[in-house]
């Protein structure tokens, strides 16, 4: 749980006398191992949803306070995030606990969908983009039902190396991504995405936004803000590093903005 509040601190040590905040935010970032902070050396200072939390800090200003809980799990899927699992289970309790200790509006930010895509590995992968559609379905409509006043940001996933494959392939562990058949299945979700926003805006008006549509194209494009990493077809790119960790924060950060009404 991280609180971002270096600009009042500063005038603290100033000698200045700051307004308490007047808004209060608690922001929980759903997500795998992009989201978790796979390719940054600090995770607690330096992944996505870090980053994100600090420029909507600046954005928005001393007037709101943000909190956030980064849920972001290693290797984890929309099935792994299903109600009834231990995660969707850690989702909630990290909701509550920042409810609890700074009552404020309740947004989850959600980006999944890598892990989902791959050939095989994940859990449930290959998931096709219809069974995509219903995971996110069960997962939103559960977190609605337990906090009526919550907002959903889903973001569209970001691109990876045709190339990828990690794991050990004696030990048959990891993930593979490689070839068009995963990369497509990725692209798959961005339209299954949108239909779920749009479903959402008929059923719960202001409450499913669709988020950042724009970091798989800048990471296609950027490959040096990824991680180089060893794979069973020589080096490739699915995790940000820090630059792109700021990068893909930025993103989100400009997203969740524009749905946060101070």
């Amino acid at each position: 749980m991280v609180f971002i509040s270096g600009a009042a601190l500063a005038l603290v040590l100033a000698g200045e006398v700051k307004a308490a905040p007047t808004v209060s935010f608690d922001l929980v970032f759903i997500g795998d191992s992009i989201t978790a902070g796979a390719g940054v050396q600090d995770r607690n200072t330096q992944a996505a949803p870090v980053i994100a939390t600090q420029v909507l800090q600046k954005r928005l200003g001393n007037a709101t306070a943000i909190y956030m809980s980064n849920q972001g799990k290693s290797g984890y899927t929309t099935v792994n995030f299903l109600p009834g699992g231990a995660s969707f289970s850690s989702v909630e309790a990290a909701a509550n606990d920042l409810e609890t200790a700074h009552p404020g509006e309740l947004i989850f930010s959600i980006m999944l969908g890598t892990n989902d895509s791959a050939n095989s590995g994940p859990k449930g992968s290959p998931v096709s983009a219809d069974d995509y559609s219903k995971n996110l379905e069960q997962i939103i409509d559960k977190l609605m039902a337990d906090y009526p006043g919550g907002k959903f940001v889903i973001h569209h996933p970001i691109w990876y190396s045709p190339n990828a494959h990690n794991g050990n392939p004696l030990k048959h562990t990891g993930a593979d991504y490689e070839g068009d058949s995963a990369a497509n299945r990725l692209k798959s979700y961005f339209p299954a995405i949108d239909s779920v926003v749009e479903n959402y805006a008929a059923t719960h008006p202001n409450q499913v936004y669709l988020g950042d549509t724009q970091a798989y194209g800048y990471f296609a494009g950027h490959q040096t803000e990824f991680k180089p990493e060893n794979g069973q077809k020589g080096i490739f790119y699915l995790h940000p590093n820090t630059t792109g960790a700021q990068s893909l924060g930025g993103f989100w950060a400009v997203a969740l903005a524009q749905k946060l009404n101070p």
